[in-house]
């Protein structure tokens, strides 16, 4: 007879599985179990199993569902497995050998595991033990606090497995395996920070960089949106330890042979064994393949093979700032991965181009590429930036400034301390203020080709701390923002970014799901189109909704869009949406700026001059002349030719929801997620 907590509760005999009868029975059998030999009291059952006040007979139902559980267990042949349900006075005791129990064998198992000083053991060990999971711990079970509590501390009990199994993998050298187990808990736990350090370490380790520092920042905003904390200790360490074993040109690196740490048999034979150097600590193991990283560690003395040509290294225009200054390794390669099923945009790829390489006047380039919230600002920047990296050899920095977003934009002094610890600055020379950091950014840059990508900018002030002054280097921003004082002060170029029209809007829908779904209903797809407003971000969860639906055709989803009420709900996909990403903008208006847009929002076809906008919000010329003037900079409205201004569907909608609803809005995720955030 064996009993189970960890997923359905159960009770489970050679001749199969017991019928354990209602909730309330379950309950009752699970916190007997949860304190197995113990006397349990009847009012400790009592209130677990109410959470409002008990009704007068609760006692009488508690010593029915005993009395039926003591039946069915001795109907399952309890007594031959030493199991006896006892009465002790006004209390409960289930007598039994504890190994029977799921939970029990689970902690035995994991107290055995010794992840770090012998791994080779531990891992079957802690997979046997996750293995006893059959689902979420106590279902089943009434849903009052004092179950809600044991479940979650189970669930603390299996992540806790999850992290040191990664740990295991690791120390063996078996990265992918590390990440593959680390990454579905991160999904679901977005919050634990010490795991994702452990994916984070994993990912790095199996060449994905980018991956690994998007973790970092996607769970920063997390902790500050949900929370409105910054990030502990163990992230915080793992995100450095990235950065300066990419600046100390780390890699992924042959070391000793995996067998000294595992047992025979463990792993493929003949895996080649590779490792990572983590600024002044030592060796971290881990497996790689044919496809790792070409930074191999070299005898003392000796060059390091592709050292000397895999970036413009040495000494070289860095004497200014001592150590801290001096070019160390491989170059950094901070941007995230290229966007998927990126399409069109060849003229504002084209406008970078010209912008970013030209070398004709003296400075630094540096283009704004600004648009409204969902054109894919984001996208089209670190397209062009893969398209380019070549020539920037000596690095491209990439850092999300938050200047849209539910919790606090960045600090120019936190973006610069990153930059410098990936360029090779130990920790302890980084200064602490602003100012000193950007000084010695412009100079440990100043004779490098390097390309900095400064995404989701709120402000020119926030941004012109970050700016490179070296010749031959190159910075993008994006904004929702138009940045007109970069323009004015620092020649940006700007490059803006409109909605897609009806054909390339399809060509998206097609690459998402398929031209043959999209072939079908060729006038579906242009309504699609025009429904999303032309944004890539609409058109994006529009194709995930088709995906999770492959039964539906595209006008069946045009025809649920049409529906205004449901329309901004429908265009968001998980963590990513056209609401999310509107919010964000509106957020940072003024009480002013924000009821002038809900005040345009309610014009009948969304064009309107400053007329009538200051007759709908009740503003005098003056004062609504500005807030339009406002609102256009944040492109919440559009100024097509003098005093003609529109207002998108979505936005439109967006505001009318926020002022019915009394600004609080729909919640549906962070729409600065996507890869066309904007």
């Amino acid at each position: 007879m064996e009993f189970s907590l960890l997923g359905p509760i159960a009770v489970t005999t050679g001749s199969g599985e017991l019928s354990l009868g209602p909730a309330k029975r379950r309950s009752v059998l699970a916190l007997l179990l949860l304190q197995p030999n113990t006397t349990v009291p009847l009012e400790q059952l009592i209130d677990s199993l109410w959470e409002e006040e008990p009704p007068e007979h609760a006692r009488t139902v508690v010593q029915g569902h005993v009395s039926r559980l003591r039946a069915t267990l001795a109907e399952g042949g309890a007594e031959a497995y030493g199991i006896e349900l006892t009465t002790h006075g006004s209390a409960y005791l289930l007598r039994l050998p504890e190994e029977l129990i799921d939970a029990h064998r689970f902690g035995e198992l994991v107290a055995l595991a010794r992840p770090e000083a012998a791994p080779a053991d531990a891992v079957p060990l802690l997979r046997e033990a996750l293995g006893l999971w059959r689902g979420p711990a106590l279902t089943g079970t009434v849903t009052s606090p004092p179950f809600a509590a044991a479940a979650h501390a189970l669930e603390e009990r299996r992540l806790t497995a999850v992290e040191a199994l990664g740990r295991a993998h690791g120390a063996l050298g078996e990265h992918e395996q590390a990440a593959a187990i680390l990454y579905s808990a991160a999904v679901n736990h977005p919050l634990r920070e010490g795991l994702i350090a452990g994916l984070m370490r994993a990912l790095f380790r199996t060449g994905r960089q980018s991956d690994a520092l998007e973790w970092f920042h996607r769970t920063r905003r997390l902790l500050n949106e949900e929370l409105g904390v910054d990030p502990g200790e163990r992230l915080r360490e793992a995100y450095e330890e990235i950065l300066r074993a990419e600046a100390a040109g780390a890699g992924r690196q042959p070391s000793r042979p995996a067998d000294a740490t595992r047992g025979a048999g463990d792993g493929p034979a003949g895996a080649p064994s590779f490792h990572v150097k983590h600024g002044q600590g030592g060796r971290v193991p881990f497996q790689g393949g044919a496809d790792a990283g070409d930074a191999v560690e070299a005898p003392a003395g000796e060059p390091a093979a592709g050292g000397a040509s895999g970036a413009r290294g040495g000494t070289e225009g860095g004497s200014a700032a001592g150590d801290g200054s001096r070019r160390t390794g491989a170059a950094p390669r901070l941007l995230p991965r290229p966007p998927a099923r990126f399409l069109a945009r060849e003229e504002q790829l084209g406008a970078l181009t010209e912008a970013l390489t030209d070398r004709t006047t003296g400075e630094s380039p540096l283009a704004v590429v600004a648009g409204p919230a969902g054109v894919g600002k984001t996208a089209c920047a670190v397209q062009w930036a893969h398209l380019h990296a070549d020539a920037f050899p000596d690095g491209q920095l990439f850092a999300d400034l938050r200047g849209f977003g539910e919790g606090d934009e960045a600090a120019p002094a936190e973006i610069l301390r990153d930059f410098l610890l990936a360029l090779g600055t130990p920790q302890e020379r980084v200064p602490g203020s602003a100012q000193a950091a950007s000084a010695l950014f412009r100079s440990l840059v100043a004779d490098r080709r390097l390309l900095v990508v400064l995404d989701n900018a709120r402000s020119s002030a926030q941004v012109r701390p970050l700016l490179p002054g070296g010749l031959h280097c190159a910075t993008v921003v994006t904004s929702r923002s138009r940045l007109d004082g970069l323009v004015a002060t620092d020649c940006a170029r700007p490059v803006g970014l409109q909605a897609l029209g009806h054909e390339e809007g399809a060509a998206l829908l097609g690459a998402m799901l398929g031209p043959e779904r999209v072939a079908e209903d060729p006038a579906a797809a242009r309504e699609l189109v025009d429904l999303c407003d032309g944004l890539p971000l609409a058109l994006r969860a529009a194709a995930a909704q088709l995906t999770a639906r492959p039964r539906w055709r595209l006008a069946r989803l045009a025809a649920a869009l049409r529906d205004e009420r449901r329309r901004l709900a429908l265009l968001s996909a998980e963590d990513t949406g056209m609401a999310a990403a509107l919010r964000m903008s509106v957020a940072r208006l003024s009480a002013d700026d924000a009821r002038l847009l809900s005040a345009l929002a309610t014009s009948a076809d969304g064009h309107l001059n400053a007329s009538v906008a200051a007759a709908l919000a009740g503003y005098d010329p003056e004062r609504t002349q500005d807030g339009l003037d406002r609102l256009a900079e944040m492109h919440l409205v559009d100024e097509e030719a003098t005093d003609v201004y529109t207002i998108s569907t979505l936005t439109q909608l967006f505001a009318r929801d926020e002022r019915g609803e009394g600004g609080k809005g729909r919640r549906s995720g962070a729409g600065e997620e996507s890869g066309e955030r904007g």
